[in-house]
């Protein structure tokens, strides 16, 4: 299947439902995320991007609405640690075996640990990368966080 991708493959074997969402994806974009929500018509509150950041030395993932930015104070503190800055490109995506732009909080090629803003609850389903550049998934915000292996907390800032 041309869709196909580590996070589509977990969910299925996970037997979790979701829908995909492709779009035409355009290089020049400058925010993947803002590119998205407004290619699919998606309130910018319910697409989540996924940001890979060292907390105390050690990657994690953080997933927050694309119109917010993550707080780094609150998503250290939420995964128990003092300090966290955004990795490199290159190094999130060599942990997670996705391209920038499409890296998916699912099926990553590390096992990193994960928090999803706690606004995902508000929504019945949420959209989060699919794991490329022009794919989206939608599912339901408990299957996110089960797939993922995630947490949530307030980690979001506008």
């Amino acid at each position: 299947m041309a869709t196909g991708t580590p996070a589509t493959a977990q969910l299925t074997r996970a037997e979790i439902t979701y829908t995909l969402h492709p779009y035409e994806h355009d290089p020049r974009a400058q925010s993947y995320g803002e590119e998205a929500a407004a290619a699919l018509g998606v309130e910018p509150a319910r697409l989540f991007k996924t940001l890979i950041a060292s907390v105390d030395g050690r990657l994690a993932c953080g997933v927050v609405p694309v119109a917010a930015r993550l707080d780094l104070k609150a998503f250290a503190a939420a995964l128990g640690g003092k300090r966290a800055e955004l990795a490199e490109p290159a190094a999130a995506a060599r942990a997670t075996g996705y391209v920038v732009g499409g890296i998916s909080p699912i099926g990553q090629k590390s096992r990193l640990r994960v928090v999803v803003d706690e606004s995902a609850a508000r929504f019945a389903t949420v959209f989060v990368s699919a794991g490329k550049r022009g794919l989206q998934v939608e599912l339901a915000p408990a299957d996110l966080l089960r797939a993922a292996g995630a947490t949530t907390a307030p980690i979001a800032a506008a």
